[in-house]
């Protein structure tokens, strides 16, 4: 399957928006109202002039199939290391299951590489355990306990 992987612009959002709300968990935490929360154009325009923020959006014959972000972080630790961070990681469910997701992390990393990173890191819900298994499929692993405080 022929992919094509490009920065996302403001028109994608609504689109994007409707990825994170595809599933159990993102139906109750995203907005899907018309018009478009404003939350959400705030934040693209803070990821998008952070020079060390790509919100990522894949593309097959022209039509939006998956998106993640990637986060870039310069570390004091591990002699001054930079790591990428991968969160927001979406495909479309009518492409779910094809391959898309592998060939969307492998570009992924390419880019982390390409930034200088000595790791990658990723969170996924407990409550998701296909994505678990997909991440330990690719290689990750789960050497820390995670935690998270909610505001």
């Amino acid at each position: 399957m022929e992919l094509t992987y490009r920065p996302a612009k403001e028109k994608d959002l609504s689109a994007l928006v409707s990825l994170l709300a595809d599933d159990v968990l993102g139906r109750q935490r995203e907005d899907t109202s018309v018009p478009l929360n404003q939350a959400y154009m705030s934040a693209f325009r803070a990821i998008d002039a952070d020079p060390n923020n790509l919100l990522l959006v894949v593309e097959h014959e022209q039509r939006l199939v998956g998106m993640l972000q990637l986060t870039f972080i310069p570390y004091l630790t591990h002699t001054g290391s930079w790591r990428c961070l991968i969160e927001g990681v979406r495909i479309h469910e009518a492409f779910r299951g094809q391959g898309i997701g592998e060939k969307m992390f492998g570009y992924a990393i390419s880019l982390a590489r390409q930034k200088g990173c000595t790791r990658i890191q990723l969170t996924s819900d407990k409550q998701r355990p296909e994505a678990l298994r997909f991440y330990e499929k690719l290689g990750f692993q789960a050497t820390h306990e995670g935690f998270k405080l909610s505001l």
